[in-house]
C-alpha cells in the first residue's frame, strides 16, 4: 500500500482543521475523535470551489480513446487561454502522464501539507501513475482505498483556480465513477466518447443512462476513430464504420460533439509525451479535437451565465 495517502484530518483542538495535511502525517491521527469522512467531503468542496468547470470524461467501454481525448481536449482548452488541469481517475490504467511525456515524475508535498500537481505544457496533472515506485505494478485495492485515494486526488491536491478540471473517468460505471460524482460536487457537463462500431455505440447509449440516472448535464457525444485518411492513396477508410456516433446522439436526444479520424499520427504523438493538438494545431485531426473543445466551451460559458450564485463551503467543525 505504498502508493496510498489519506486524506486530512481535523486537529483535536476542538476547531476546523486549518491545515491541508493529509491524516497519515498528522501527530494527532490516531486520537482524533473528528468525522474524518465529513472533513474529507469539507476539504473536497473547498478545493472545487476554486474550479469554474468541471468536465467529466467517460465511456462504458474501454479502449476508444478516453484519455487520448481528455488530453488533446484539456490541450485545446489551454491554448484558447484558460487554466486546465487534468485529474487521471482511472486507478487500475493511469496513462494520462505518459501521454504529456510525465512518466515517472513523483508529485511533491508543498509547505502547507497539500500535493503539488505536476505542471506540464501549461496544464496541471494528477495521477495514480505519479505515486508508482513501478509503472508495471498493478493496483489491487478494494473500494474502501479507492475512496481514500478519490478523496485525496480531489481535496489533497492543491488545484487552485482553474478554468476547467478535466477527470478522465475509468470505464464502466462502477465504484470510481459514482465514488467521483459524489464526492465532486457540481458537476458542470459529460463527455462521452464512443467509437462508431455498434459494440460500443451500445456502451455509449448505456453511459447516456447512466449520467441521466444521475442527474449530471450531458455536453454530448464525441464519435473517436472515425475513419482514417489513407496516408498513400488518400482514400478514405471506414475502419470501424462511422456515423454511429451521432446517430446515437440523436436518438437518445444529446448534442453531437463531433468526429475525430483515426490518425496512425495521435498514437505516435501520444506515445512519445507530446499531445497531437498542440504539436500538429494546424492539420485536420487537431482541427476536429479543437472543434470538439470549442463546443465543450461554448456549452460551459451558456451553462455558466444561467447558473446560480455559488454559496460559501461551511467547515463541519466550526464551533456553534
Amino acid at each position: 500500500m505504498g502508493a496510498e495517502l489519506t486524506m486530512a484530518s481535523a486537529s483535536a483542538a476542538g476547531d476546523a482543521c486549518t491545515y491541508m495535511w493529509a491524516c497519515a502525517i498528522c501527530d494527532e491521527n490516531e486520537t482524533c475523535q473528528k468525522d474524518k469522512e465529513g472533513h474529507s467531503r469539507w476539504l473536497v468542496a473547498k478545493r472545487m470551489e476554486r474550479i469554474e468547470h468541471k468536465i467529466l470524461v467517460m465511456s462504458n467501454k474501454g479502449g476508444v480513446g478516453k484519455s487520448t481525448l481528455s488530453v488533446n481536449l484539456a490541450v485545446s482548452l489551454a491554448l484558447k487561454g484558460h487554466e486546465v488541469g487534468i485529474c487521471d481517475m482511472d486507478i487500475h490504467g493511469p496513462n494520462i502522464p505518459k501521454m504529456v511525456g510525465a512518466e515517472g515524475q513523483r508529485l511533491k508535498i508543498s509547505a502547507g501539507g497539500g500535493i503539488i500537481p505536476h505542471q506540464v505544457y501549461n496544464m496541471k496533472i494528477a495521477s495514480m501513475s505519479f505515486l508508482l515506485q513501478n509503472s508495471d505494478d498493478p493496483i489491487i485495492w478494494r473500494d474502501a482505498y479507492k475512496f481514500e485515494f478519490i478523496n485525496q486526488l480531489l481535496g489533497g491536491v492543491e488545484w487552485q483556480d482553474l478554468n476547467y478540471l478535466i477527470v478522465d473517468l475509468p470505464p464502466g460505471t462502477g465504484n470510481e465513477s459514482v465514488t467521483t460524482m459524489d464526492l465532486i460536487g457540481e458537476v458542470t457537463g459529460c463527455v462521452i466518447v464512443s467509437t462508431p462500431q455498434e459494440v460500443a455505440l451500445l456502451d455509449a447509449r448505456k453511459s447516456v443512462t447512466f449520467v441521466r440516472d444521475s442527474e449530471l448535464p450531458i455536453i454530448g457525444i464525441v464519435e473517436n476513430m472515425s475513419g482514417l485518411d489513407c496516408p498513400h492513396c488518400r482514400e478514405h477508410i471506414e475502419v470501424f464504420r462511422a456515423g454511429g456516433g451521432e446517430a446515437s446522439a440523436r436518438d437518445m436526444g444529446v448534442p453531437f460533439l463531433g468526429r475525430i479520424p483515426l490518425d496512425p499520427d495521435v498514437v505516435r504523438q501520444s506515445d512519445s509525451g507530446e499531445p497531437y493538438a498542440l504539436f500538429h494545431s494546424d492539420l485536420p485531426t487537431a482541427d476536429a479535437y479543437h472543434a470538439v473543445a470549442n463546443r465543450v466551451d461554448e456549452f460551459c460559458r451558456k451553462k455558466h451565465k444561467r447558473a446560480p450564485v455559488s454559496v460559501a463551503v461551511q467547515s463541519p467543525f466550526k464551533k456553534k
